[in-house]
């Protein structure tokens, strides 16, 4: 194997593009991955056009991308449970293992993130990630992919375990009613799980995307271009409103609109990645009808069971790929998914 590899690497806000680098080697407890399929993140362009500055990344020059999948090719001292030609799925948070966060099991919200000295990482962000033929991850932050769930259904994990660990944290009310905002694939991947969990499934959006909810199964599917979302969520549920709403776009209006569409006594789960650091949100009707709001952020400890359901059938990944490229195409790859061209939903890279 040559020492060299191809990398799409960040060398400032804005430039980015294919460079030949050493191939990284995997310390304690580490191995070394031949990279097969990257997903494009919603985080990622602005990632590359620096607006995450100066948080993320931490310094120039640095290899984005955290929602992967590969092959292991290397196994560095101290690595248990693993071996050479294992097909894996990373996570994009490794947590020190220490703090009392980790101790019971929320190591996504580790109380020692960005300290690597602790033993923290967050790789694609913090730490160099997976736009690369190859990459060195922590073992512990690796999953075994089952022979029947692809490279490219695998690559996409990390956006269907954030919907998962929004869900999780609501619970769900069988026979009750979700409503979902926003048929991005968070929110696709939430209805999925929703309904899997015996919940109708009520879906704002507009657009491919709507369509698309309609196609996987949504039970009702409602055109917030032609309907007025907060109306439209009380005609068809009778006035009760939902038992719990997954707000999936972290949009002012759509943050808004969550509290009005739950029942008294409901849940709301923000899982959008929020656009604004404040927003201003109605407050009275979260006191007056006792409405449970929480923020939900990447997962925890999700990764195998939401890869037993993408064995099992249960959720579909597949036909949330739309588009494919090799990374050499990356600026096009990035295009096409912010610029949402062509239907996009999902595009997967191939180093």
């Amino acid at each position: 194997m040559s020492d060299k590899m191809k990398a799409v690497v960040m060398t400032a806000p804005k430039e980015y593009g294919i460079q030949e680098v050493e191939i990284p080697q995997p310390g304690y407890g580490e191995v070394l991955i031949r990279v097969k399929a990257v997903a494009i993140c919603g985080s990622d362009p602005k990632l590359f056009e620096g607006l995450y500055l100066p948080a993320w990344p931490p310094a120039y020059p640095f290899i984005a991308g955290h929602e992967f999948s590969g092959e292991i090719v290397g196994l560095g001292e101290g690595v248990m449970g693993f071996s050479v030609g294992d097909r894996i799925a990373g996570e994009a948070h490794l947590g020190c293992n220490h703090c009392e966060n980790c101790a019971v099991g929320l190591y996504n919200l580790c109380l020692n993130y960005g300290k690597p000295e602790q033993g923290h990482r967050h790789y694609g962000f913090i730490n160099q990630g997976a736009y690369a033929e190859y990459a060195v991850y922590n073992a512990r932050a690796l999953s075994i992919i089952p022979e029947n769930v692809s490279y490219d259904e695998a690559a996409l994990l990390d956006t269907a375990t954030t919907a998962f660990n929004g869900v999780t944290l609501a619970g769900i009310v069988p026979a009750g009613d979700s409503v979902i905002i926003g048929p991005g694939p968070i929110g696709l991947f939430a209805m999925q799980f929703a309904k899997a969990m015996g919940s109708r499934t009520i879906v704002l959006g507009r657009g491919a995307r709507l369509e698309k909810a309609k196609a996987l199964g949504a039970d009702i599917t409602i055109d917030i271009s032609k309907e007025n979302a907060v109306e439209a969520v009380n005609k068809v549920t009778n006035g009760r409103r939902a038992d719990q709403v997954f707000e999936c776009v972290g949009a002012e209006d759509t943050v808004a609109q969550a509290p009005l569409c739950v029942k008294r006594g409901g849940k709301v789960v923000l899982i959008g990645m929020p656009i604004k650091a404040e927003m201003n949100v109605p407050i009275k009707p979260l006191v007056m009808d006792q409405i449970s709001v929480t923020g939900s952020r990447a997962s925890s400890n999700a990764f195998p069971k939401v890869l037993n359901m993408f064995s099992m059938g249960m959720v579909d990944a597949k036909s949330l790929i739309t588009h494919k490229f090799p990374i050499e195409d990356i600026h096009e790859a990035v295009d096409t998914f912010y610029q949402r061209k062509d239907g996009v939903i999902k595009v997967v890279v191939h180093p």
